[in-house]
């Protein structure tokens, strides 16, 4: 039972990684915009508005609770 448990940990943690690592790279590509001559508050209004921008917030959470949670 061990094993299965450890197994399906790892799947969540390298899942809460690729929803991070896609989440950080849609800001950064977004961070283009600041070269257009966008604001940093127009920056921050616009990414709070596109969905992929929340993975990184998101796969975060997941790999905190893959880790942490349950302690045995």
């Amino acid at each position: 039972m061990g094993l299965i448990r450890m197994i399906i940990r790892a799947f969540v943690l390298l899942t809460g990684f690729g929803l991070a690592v896609s989440g950080g790279v849609s800001l950064i590509a977004y961070l283009n915009l600041m070269t257009t001559g966008t604001g940093f508050i127009e920056y921050i209004s616009f990414i709070s508005l596109r969905f992929e921008c929340y993975l990184l917030p998101v796969g975060i959470l997941i790999i905190w609770l893959s880790l942490y949670f349950p302690r045995e």
